[in-house]
């Protein structure tokens, strides 16, 4: 019987074995560091992409805010005008006022009556002066309160004095509202042309 010796062969099967074994190992440990260098590669353009953003976001946060501080700004400038405004028109229409109201007072002021002062405040004027009788008063009380401008007249006070010519006379603290105009209503409505 011939004997063969199997060593060397198994030997060289298992160096076979082993090379290729380490062959693979390389082969995949350097697809792993492919893999995670692309991967790393991504995921960092990928962060620096969102940084950007983020920075341009910021950016135009911070103008935003800015606009919004100026926004404020002139909203406070408008209303700073429009409170001038105001003031201008409501000058504008109080302008003759004083000059009605004196008017009014010498029409509505009878014989015998005679004012040492004239106060207006805000709306409500405050009389002072005398009288020959209460009656006169009386009937100066009746006239503010059918006058057009003035309304809701107040007596407040009368006594009876003697002046130095020892007159009898009467003295009056009378409060009369003034009549403010209504604002202007926008009872009219604009008419809708008729399409045709």
């Amino acid at each position: 019987m011939i004997k063969v010796n199997l060593l060397p062969h198994r030997q060289i099967r298992r160096a076979e074995r082993q090379r290729e074994f380490g062959l693979m190992a390389a082969l995949v440990a350097v697809a792993a560091a492919a893999i995670l260098f692309v991967s790393w590669s991504y995921i960092h353009s990928k962060i620096q992409a969102q940084q950007a953003r983020n920075q341009r976001l910021q950016d135009e946060m911070a103008r935003l805010d800015t606009e919004i501080a100026n926004i404020g700004k002139l909203k406070d400038q408008i209303k700073h005008v429009l409170e001038r405004k105001q003031i201008v028109e409501g000058l504008q229409s109080d302008r003759n006022q004083a000059v009605l109201i004196l008017d009014e007072l010498a029409r509505q002021q009878p014989e015998g009556v005679y004012l040492k002062s004239v106060k207006q405040l805000e709306d409500e004027i405050e009389l002072k002066g005398v009288a020959d009788t209460n009656a006169r008063v009386a009937t100066l009380v009746h006239n503010l309160a059918s006058s057009t401008i003035m309304h809701s007249p107040n007596l407040v006070e009368i006594k009876a004095i003697t002046n130095a010519q020892a007159i009898k006379e009467y003295e009056f603290v009378l409060r009369v509202t003034l009549k403010r105009d209504a604002p202007p209503t926008a009872d009219k409505q604009t008419p809708v042309p008729a399409k045709g």
